[in-house]
């Protein structure tokens, strides 16, 4: 089966810093993986190649076989992405917002499943609502229905729990669970190790550029016995 995603010798350079340094990585179809590091361990970048936000120096990535250079469309369209940062337009409201993002897609009369992203992430209240005038956790919110409104086989969340309150942090994963049940391949990064240890199926942490470790949550877990997940991952950092 062709993975869901595959980074292949991938290096990127900003200047004379080599943010990615030869990084290879096959994830399955169907797998929920975490990817985490440090601060500066390259993973946002290697988030940005795989999106199309960045070309990558050396080295391919593929989305369901779709190299995202040259077969861009059918790549991000396989593709669905939550970023970091809280980018909006202020001028329309959350269901237009949404019909829009349908609209880049080629999506039409898309509000059946609209209402049910609505739901899922408690913004049914807000569908009518400007997006300049909702919260900081309900604009992210909106970042994550903005990923799911084309139904993309493979989602990233990038820090998507950074700075929501704990009940959207619930919904979110109960949601994010019911799609990976049903076949949706989940990329995520998070600083939050207690998600990654409850949700992932495999785990790759990144250092400086480097992919050091990659493993099932379960072996990481088992090769230190007693120790947290923090635990675990402060000791790979230091080896």
């Amino acid at each position: 089966m062709i993975p869901a995603v595959s980074f292949a010798d991938v290096v990127k350079r900003f200047g004379s810093l080599e943010a990615l340094s030869g990084v290879s990585l096959d994830i399955a179809q169907g797998e929920f993986f975490g990817l985490l590091g440090p601060n500066g361990a390259g993973k946002t970048t290697l988030i940005s190649c795989l999106a199309g936000l960045s070309r990558p120096d050396a080295g391919h990535v593929r989305v369901l076989g779709h190299d995202v250079i040259t077969d861009f469309r059918a790549a991000r369209r396989a593709l669905g992405v939550v970023p970091q940062e809280l980018v909006f337009d202020p001028f329309f409201s959350v269901r237009e917002t949404l019909r829009i993002q349908s609209g880049y897609f080629g999506i039409r009369h898309n509000d059946d499943w609209i209402d049910e992203i609505l739901h899922h992430l408690d913004l049914t209240t807000k569908a009518n609502a400007n997006m300049r005038g909702l919260s900081g956790g309900m604009k992210r919110r909106v970042l994550v229905a903005q990923a799911l409104v084309h139904k993309p086989p493979v989602i990233v969340l990038d820090e998507p729990t950074a700075g929501v309150d704990v009940e959207l942090r619930q919904g979110l994963w109960q949601f994010i669970r019911r799609l990976n049940g049903e076949g949706h391949t989940i990329i995520l990064t998070t600083h939050y190790l207690e998600e990654a240890e409850a949700l992932c199926h495999r785990i790759g942490l990144m250092k400086q550029g480097k992919l050091i470790a990659l493993d099932t949550t379960a072996n990481l877990m088992a090769a230190h016995p007693g120790a947290t997940i923090e635990e675990v991952f402060v000791r790979t950092l230091r080896q």
